[in-house]
């Protein structure tokens, strides 16, 4: 009697015929490698553009305050809103609106000793009302300063030009950041050898304003007033753009996963006459029906599967 291989070892070799058959279908001249243009459509650019405009202020924005020290907590919170009340006068005194003056800080701390090897003692207390007062006659910001200095004011903390209506002004810095956009995005096309396309996104990235900020020091020495120089105010805008590109070099072949080992009809891409390569042919794996790397394979003879009755 004839030996005859189990039906899992036939089946295996069936499908091991199947994937060679398989593979050299794949192997005809007739299917191309796809183009690919990204994931999602054509190779796109993003760049960013950065614009800057500048206008004389019109409003000055200060903060400032009185800081009190006493033996107690009521004592320095007395003192203080004292000090603080005749400082709210002058400013009203020099044409300030109440509106234009709000209470940014109010604080009360201990002042505290510290000894070595000794549990730390309270000393006194400090008291301090800040205010922040905006002021729209720069020409007269100098004389109001002297004027909060001489009501008892003894902190400054800084001075934020500004201007009231600055929509103007975001609007030119806008228009300068597409322009650098567009600049940006031009010169690295060139460079990489592609054309810029239809216009995908444009988003506002973010916008805002400064300007000098003179620091106020109370040792200064006071002149008919202090000189203030309000210079200008930058305005800075940011926004993000995002082109399609197109040309020759916009879009690439989509790799070929795999080596082929191709006959000396192949193409310089591995495929026949120039072709794509083929999809590479796996050797059957364990689990799929193929024998594994410690079975023995048993030779035989697989016996013909019966013919179909004739009608």
């Amino acid at each position: 009697m004839r030996p005859t291989l189990r039906a899992p070892h036939a089946r295996r070799l069936a499908l091991t015929a199947a994937l060679a058959a398989l593979a050299a279908l794949t192997a005809g001249p007739g299917l191309a490698a796809p183009m690919a243009c990204g994931p999602a459509g054509p190779s796109r650019m993003t760049v960013t553009g950065e614009g800057q405009s500048r206008t004389a202020p019109d409003m000055a924005s200060i903060q400032l305050g009185v800081t009190t020290q006493a033996d107690s907590a009521a004592e320095a919170m007395s003192q203080n809103s004292e000090r603080q009340r005749a400082v709210i006068e002058a400013l009203t005194g020099q044409g300030i609106d109440a509106a234009q003056i709000q209470t940014s800080g109010l604080t009360l701390n201990p002042l505290m000793q510290y000894g070595e090897d000794q549990a730390p003692t309270v000393t006194g207390y400090q008291a301090s009302n800040m205010v922040t007062v905006r002021v729209s006659d720069l020409p007269a910001l100098g004389e109001v300063l002297d004027a909060i200095v001489g009501a008892g004011a003894n902190e400054i903390n800084g001075i934020t030009f500004t201007r009231e209506d600055g929509a103007s002004a975001e609007d030119d810095a806008r228009r300068d950041a597409v322009a650098d956009a567009q600049r940006k995005a031009q010169v690295l096309a060139e460079a990489a050898g592609v054309e810029l396309g239809p216009l995908m996104t444009l988003r506002d990235m973010a916008t805002g304003g400064g300007g000098p900020r003179p620091m106020m020091r109370m040792e200064a020495a006071m002149a008919d007033s202090t000189p203030v120089q309000p210079g200008e105010v930058e305005t800075t805008a940011q926004v993000e753009v995002e082109y399609a590109l197109a040309g020759e070099g916009a879009c690439a072949p989509m790799p070929s996963y795999g080596r082929h080992h191709g006959g000396p009809s192949d193409g310089p891409h591995g495929g026949p006459q120039g072709g794509p390569a083929p999809a590479p042919v796996h050797p059957p794996m364990p689990g799929d029906g193929a024998p594994a790397a410690d079975e023995p394979i048993v030779p035989g003879i697989v016996e013909p599967l019966p013919e179909a009755p004739a009608n």
